[in-house]
């Protein structure tokens, strides 16, 4: 029942989407965000006159201030969303009806249009000449009967052609009849069917057909709409006799959070400086995150279910990502939790706080997510899951057509980047591809403030100090005034206090994607299950 799958997603992406404008967090990044564009405008504006240099210097740094509260506003909505993952499922009825799933048998009645009206009959009376009269009587009536002759042939030849147009007509209107009746019948046919094989899902499901019900919670969990960096894969195991229900859930890798605590604008260096978030703060989050996906997906589950097919639920969640340490794509289990459904349906998960809601359920959630460190699983997937009954599913690669900046083949990658920083205001120059990534030599037009800015990007593993110490001395070699460093492996906390002051950013790929969102109108993804195109494990 897959495309019932994919018509119930859209519908919950529609929702989702519309609940998520209306935040508070939401509405308030988009003000700060439309103050920040006025006053670039202003400032731009002001720049083409050359007499109001102070007043263009006012409004530039004003400009830049603005961009520095629309970043922060970004900051604050993103852990605003962050922070409401388990809250913002509790008001959606998770249940799905199947039986809405089916359609209409009636059809539109046959329509002949134009060919249902028959052409207008000629008749002989207007073709007739006009009767003589007075001494035209008596003078004229051969030439009345020439007359009337002629109009007899010109009536009978159109006469003639209103019949063969007529035959016409009544054989297109036949031939559109039948094309209605069987396109009907072919219609009627496959609603049918269609509407037949919702019948029998729903039966299966009610029934309790492992396969059924494995794809019935696909479906749930194909509904909960994540931030869109989320992975959204996992994979479901039923084990009727003991109306057991086993789920491997990918979890979002720790670089959904963002590093940076706040941009701030030094007017001295014309720079917006990043402040690193705390590593403590930054795996508290990780750690409530995991803990929230854990309990939303249990409660999805639960709440789906009217008809008693699980009376257990077991939950592994793992996460693809690259361990920092040795640079290889490492798959750990962070948390893993069994409850029974009555046991959880007691839980008031709008009060209860997610971590110690599952110590309460005797889960096991990794002390140190941040490092990667598993936990013993309650459950092994491989060894207590039915082969039979077991299905991976991957909500995103299914329905989804945003790019996945991972797996990206290197030339559109870079096209990527090129296109944004050229949205952005920058003049890209010549670049060039390494083993360690990609860079470019551009220059920011601006008057006073440009330059020279040299451009890295790298893809896999996080990027610490040396990366940003390269990028310095490629700045130093080219003249420049300003470096960028884009990872989308994410950032070491190291690598910003390599900054030491110096005129560099550094973007990880929670931002990047915000950003070809916001200037490119490009809803990209971070998947990091796949891996870049050319990727090698070391």
């Amino acid at each position: 029942m897959g495309i019932i799958r994919d018509m119930q997603r859209a519908h919950a992406t529609q929702v989702a989407d519309g609940q998520r404008a209306n935040t508070a967090a939401a509405r308030q990044r988009d003000l700060i965000r439309r103050n920040a564009d006025l006053a670039i405008a202003a400032a731009q504006q002001a720049a083409s006159d050359v007499e109001r240099q102070r007043e263009r210097r006012r409004l530039y740094a004003e400009a830049r201030t603005a961009d520095a509260a629309a970043a922060n506003a970004e900051v604050r909505a993103r852990l605003s969303e962050l922070d409401t993952l388990l809250l913002s499922t509790l008001d959606v009825d998770d249940h799905i009806d199947l039986g809405r799933f089916k359609k209409p048998l009636t059809v539109p009645p046959f329509d002949p249009g134009p060919l249902g009206r028959p052409l207008p009959e000629p008749h002989w009376d207007s073709y007739l000449p006009p009767q003589p009269r007075g001494m035209g009587k008596l003078l004229g009536a051969p030439l009345h009967q020439q007359q009337t002759a002629s109009a007899r042939r010109v009536y009978e030849q159109a006469h003639a052609q209103w019949v063969a147009a007529e035959e016409r007509r009544e054989r297109r209107l036949l031939a559109r009849k039948r094309s209605y009746e069987e396109n009907r019948r072919k219609y009627e046919a496959k609603m049918t069917a269609y509407n037949a094989e919702v019948d029998r899902f729903a039966a299966a499901v009610a029934g309790a057909d492992p396969a059924s019900v494995v794809e019935y919670f696909a479906m749930v969990l194909g509904n909960s709409v994540y931030p869109d960096d989320f992975p959204q894969h996992f994979r479901l195991a039923y084990l009727p006799k003991q109306k057991h229900l086993l789920i491997e859930y990918h979890l979002p890798p720790i670089e959904v959070i963002p590093v940076v605590k706040e941009h701030r604008y030094d007017r001295v260096r014309d720079d917006l400086t990043a402040v690193p978030r705390d590593e403590g703060e930054i795996r508290r989050r990780y750690l409530q995150i995991i803990a929230q996906v854990t309990l939303r997906t249990i409660h999805e589950v639960i709440e789906a279910d009217r008809g008693g097919l699980v009376r257990q639920v077991s939950f592994n969640g793992i996460v693809d990502t690259v361990d920092r340490r040795t640079g290889r794509f490492v798959r750990p289990c962070l948390v893993s939790v069994r409850t029974d459904r009555e046991t959880f349906a007691a839980i008031k998960l709008r009060r209860v706080e997610p971590v110690a809601c599952l110590k309460h359920l005797q889960g096991a959630l990794s002390l140190e997510p941040d490092q990667l460190a598993p936990v013993t699983p309650k459950i092994d997937f491989e060894r207590d899951a039915d082969r039979d009954f077991t299905e991976e599913f991957n909500v995103l690669a299914e329905i989804d057509e945003r790019p996945n900046l991972v797996t990206l083949a290197d030339a559109a990658w870079e096209r990527q980047l090129t296109d944004l920083f050229g949205v952005m205001g920058l003049d890209i120059g010549p670049g060039d591809r390494t083993a360690a990534g990609s860079r470019w030599l551009a220059t920011d037009p601006r008057p006073v403030f440009g330059g020279p800015v040299v451009i890295h990007a790298v893809r896999g593993a996080p990027v610490g100090a040396a990366a940003v110490h390269a990028l310095a001395g490629a700045m130093t070699a080219a003249g420049a005034t300003k470096g960028i460093l884009v990872s989308l492996g994410g950032i070491e906390p190291e690598a910003y206090d390599a900054l030491a002051g110096r005129p560099l950013e550094l973007i990880d790929g929670p931002a990047l994607v915000t950003l070809l969102a916001h200037h490119c109108r490009i809803k990209a993804r971070i998947e990091l299950s796949g891996r870049p195109q050319g990727a090698k494990e070391s």
